[in-house]
């Protein structure tokens, strides 16, 4: 089991990247941006922690769209910072994942805010429940960019 723990067919890319400069206030999108240990410079977030970052899943996105009965959900609708695809975000769940020279610590999942019941539409709650993407904390800091190659940083075994 230790082995296929480590197995990933790809690596991942960023698809999408969001800033909230305000609680509710719009998303603002950007094509890249500097990450410290307290997070993205521009983003709500002032302090270094486990939910510095939040990632989500771009495969995810018509998975709640179709449990919400909507056509379509936009990314800054979920109101997470950075939409990853080709790469599996729930199995690296407290890994540590490189993005060109950002290391970031998943720390756990990202769980819905009941702002998605306006933002979405009715049940958008519950559409997001398990499709809410993971949280981060800030290892080393750098430069992310959409298009950016996501890959898992794996414990060496000596």
């Amino acid at each position: 089991m230790k082995d296929l723990l480590k197995k990933f067919s790809s690596s991942g890319r960023v698809d999408w990247i969001g800033l909230r400069p305000e609680r509710r206030a719009p998303m603002l999108v950007v094509e890249e941006v500097e990450v410290t240990e307290t997070g993205l410079v521009g983003d709500r977030r002032k302090s270094p922690g486990k939910r510095a970052v939040t990632l989500i899943q771009a495969e995810h996105l018509p998975v709640i769209a179709a449990l919400a009965g909507v056509d379509a959900v936009a990314p800054e609708t979920l109101r997470r910072n950075i939409l990853v695809s080709g790469i599996n975000l729930l199995a690296l769940r407290h890994h540590e994942i490189l993005i060109d020279d950002v290391v970031l610590r998943t720390t756990g999942p990202c769980a819905p805010c009941s702002l998605m019941e306006k933002e979405i539409g009715f049940g958008g709650f519950n559409a997001m429940r398990g499709h809410g993407g993971l949280t981060a904390e800030v290892v080393q800091g750098g430069m992310i960019r959409v298009g950016s190659i996501v890959t898992p940083v794996l414990p060496n075994e000596d």
